[in-house]
Order: structure tokens, then sequence, then C-alpha cells
């Protein structure tokens, strides 16, 4: 079907939002069509850019009927840059918009009528992120990718990024014109950088890697010193090396150009190393709520065997072993195991035990193994759980399942398959980790049905 010759501007009412925050109305003849940049119960003049066969995707024109929600957007490059698609609205509308998606998707797809009894919204909605991965493209621009495209746009600071980053992308802007090191070109697969990433702590410390379609960087010593002239707070600069032609970020080997390959942080009341692939919540403060909340919903006594399967660097597993017997975490990624290991031992935790391999295998594994853990945690990531985890958490027969997830779509998709394998959902609630983007974790409790 060609396109359709699109109309003139139209006059609509929203009625809801859309899963990334997108207005949500219906065209005179009944279709949805969802519109950038309004807010619902507004009344907007929409042009309407495209209209597929179930449903048209539009853009506001003008407010005709602005909500008391609506706000003047604090960032220039809201418009441009892909990363925040709330910042039109105030934060008690996006988080009354996240609840209800959780809440949606719970209905829709998981086919349960659990309310979402609570979301908690982040105290601070500017700078909390931990971790910034700028995109380089020939220019160079250092910034992140338009809306649903690669093309990057240069962002010379980010609200949701720490300040120190900004002064780390200028830093390596400039070593680059003044060196004539070019960016990597995602379609001709030449140039050198790819990606600039950087990790923060609570500390106020930075640790800086660069991606690398090559082995080295000319003039390694000259960037060292620019990058730790621009950042006091520096700990260290990575070289990765990723000469594939994908857009997977991560480089297959690290080089230390200078100081650690590593940060601290500290968790409630946890040490944790941080290495470059290793997996670690954005936000620190409310991943403590986070974790706390998942805590809580296992109820331990300190007599039960947990298992954390997707456990990352064991931050879930090692608030578990302080309140269990013993608890064993799973993962396929070995830096973040061989990190897990490490964090174990510096914070003196003796019940812990780690596993290197996929979700599937070691549930699977330890259920034939006979172990019998009274309480699985899963945080897995935004795909969900792999097809047969369910199955084999259902074959150990736990009593609880606290199942932490960062996309309501394929939590809800496991909720039902839960259901089925006789896990029924008793409470969800929600936790704002990514203010003023679509992002939203959840935390659910199942638990088996006798």
């Amino acid at each position: 079907m060609g396109m359709k010759k699109l109309p003139k501007p139209l006059s609509l009412t929203i009625q809801g939002y859309g899963s990334n925050g997108e207005g949500v109305s219906r065209l005179p003849d009944g279709m949805t069509c969802f519109v950038q940049n309004a807010l619902r119960e507004e009344k907007c003049l929409v042009q309407l850019d495209k209209v597929g066969r179930s449903c048209a995707w539009g853009h506001t024109v003008k407010v005709l009927e602005p909500s008391p929600a609506r706000i003047t957007p604090d960032c220039p490059h809201y418009a441009a840059c892909g990363g925040c698609a709330l910042r039109h609205m105030s934060y008690a509308e996006e988080l009354a918009f996240k609840q209800q998606k959780v809440q949606d998707c719970l209905e829709r797809i998981g086919g349960s009528n659990v309310p979402v009894s609570v979301i908690y919204g982040s105290e601070n909605t500017l700078r909390y992120r931990n971790k910034v991965q700028f995109p380089a493209a020939p220019g160079p621009r250092i910034g992140f990718y338009a809306a649903r495209t690669h093309a990057v746009t240069d962002v010379s600071d980010c609200l949701l990024q720490p300040e120190s980053a900004a002064r780390l992308r200028q830093a390596v802007a400039d070593y680059m014109t003044a060196f004539g090191v070019d960016a990597y070109d995602e379609k001709a697969g030449t140039g050198l950088l790819r990606h600039l990433y950087i990790r923060a702590n609570r500390a106020g410390e930075s640790l800086v890697c660069l991606l690398c379609n090559g082995r080295e960087l000319p003039h390694e010593a000259a960037l060292v010193s620019a990058l730790r002239a621009a950042e006091p707070g520096l700990r260290g600069v990575v070289l990765g090396i990723n000469e594939k032609r994908t857009n997977v970020i991560l480089g297959d080997s690290y080089r230390i150009l200078w100081g650690e390959d590593f940060l601290m942080d500290t968790l409630r009341g946890l040490t944790f190393k941080l290495s470059v692939p290793s997996f670690y919540q954005v936000n620190a403060p409310q991943a403590e709520v986070l974790y706390g909340l998942a805590l809580d919903f296992a109820g331990l006594t300190g007599t039960e065997t947990a298992l954390d399967l997707y456990c990352g660097i064991g931050t879930i597993t090692l608030c578990l072993a302080q309140r269990a017997a013993r608890a064993i975490g799973a993962e396929i990624v070995p830096e973040a195991i061989a990190d897990a290991k490490e964090n174990a031992r510096r914070n003196g935790i003796e019940n812990a035990e780690f596993f290197c391999g996929d979700a599937d295998q070691i549930a699977a594994e330890l259920a034939d193994r006979g172990v019998r853990p009274q309480v699985v945690t899963v945080d897995p990531p935004r795909k969900g759980l792999a097809e047969g985890v369910v199955a084999s958490i259902a074959q150990m027969a736990p009593q609880r399942v606290v199942y932490v997830s960062c996309d309501p779509a394929t939590l809800a998709r496991d909720v039902k398959r839960f259901d089925q394998a006789g896990y029924t959902l008793q409470k969800a609630a929600a936790v704002d980790l990514f203010p003023r983007t679509p992002h939203i974790e959840t935390v659910c409790l199942l638990t088996r049905i006798k």
C-alpha cells in the first residue's frame, strides 16, 4: 500500500500515553494516533507524518489547550537528541505515566489484575547517571543518537550526565582535532574512535574507556595528559578494541593507557568493583531503593538458600547473602563474575558463590543437582528471561520468585509464563531509575501456588 496523501493538521484531544510517553489520540475514523510532544487531556493541532494499516503517527504543530503538567524543556538539545523523551512534562506527570505503563502491561500482556501499588520517584532528576556512552561520528561529533536513527547529535553537555563527563568529552574532542584523529564512520567502516565511554562513582571519580576500530591511538600520552588535566578525579584511561562491523559498543579486549581499569562504588553499605564491561545500575541512589524492595519481597529469615540469576557483579546476590544462609549468583559475562567473586571477598561475605554461564543452563544444572532455593531472584536484560528459565526455576520449586525488570512488556510476558508454571503474581512496585526517559524498573513478587 503506497503512502496516502497526508491531510492538513487536525485538532485532536489526547487521551493517554503510548509506551514511550507519546500522546495517544483517535482520528475521526477511529484509528489510533501516536502524537509526539503531546500530553494527556490536551487539545493539539497535529500534523500526521505517517498513516499505517492499524495506526498513525504525528507530531504537535501547536498546543491549543495545554495541560497544567506541561513544562518548558530545560535542555537545548531536547528536540534533536534521542536520549530524553519526557522533558516537556512535569515529573509528577512522568511518574503517573510510568506507573500506568507498568499497570497496562501487567493487565494486557500478563493477564494480571494485581495493582502496581507504588512508584518510587527519583529525588534527583538531573545528572543522576553514573555511566555515559557517547557515540562518535566524523566531524568529529561526539554526543548522542538522534531519536530512532544512528545520526550523532553533537552534545557538549547533557543534563542526565555528571559534569565530569562534559569535561572529559571536550578533552577528547580537542585531542581529535589537534592530532587529526578520525571518528568511526559506521557506513564505511573507516575511522578510529567509535565510542567514548565514561563511568563515574559517588566519590566523584571517573574511568574513561575509548572504544576504537584499531589497536592503538596516535599520541596516547598526549591524550592521557589532556584527560588528566580536564578531570582531577580521573582514576584510569582504558583503550577498548572493537574492530567488528557491528553496532555493538563494547570491545573484545582492553588495554590500560594509564591508571586503573576499574572504579569502586558503594551500594547499600557494600563496596563494588566496576570494570568497563560489567553491568551496574546507572542511578545509584535509586538502585538502593530497587534492591531494598527486592530484599523486602524476598522475605529472608537467615535460613534460606537464595539463587540470583543474571547477577552481574553480584549486587543483588551479596545483599541476599547478608540475610540468607547461602546465596548463589549466576551470570554469563566472565569479567562480571570475576568482579563478583572479588566483591564478595572485599566485603567479607563467605556464604556467596558464583557461577559463570547461561542463566538457563545454570538453573537447569542446579535443579538437576538437587539445589532447592527457597527464593530465586532474576534481573534479566530488556529481552526478559530466556525461553527455558521459567521451567528450570519451577523445577527447583522455590516458594518465592522476585523478578526485577527494566522492561514492563517482557516482564508481563514472563509473569504469564510463571502463572502457567504455578507461580502467581502477588505484588508489584515501580522504581524510577531513569527520569526524563521512558524507561522504568519494576519489582514483582511471585509465589508458588500450593
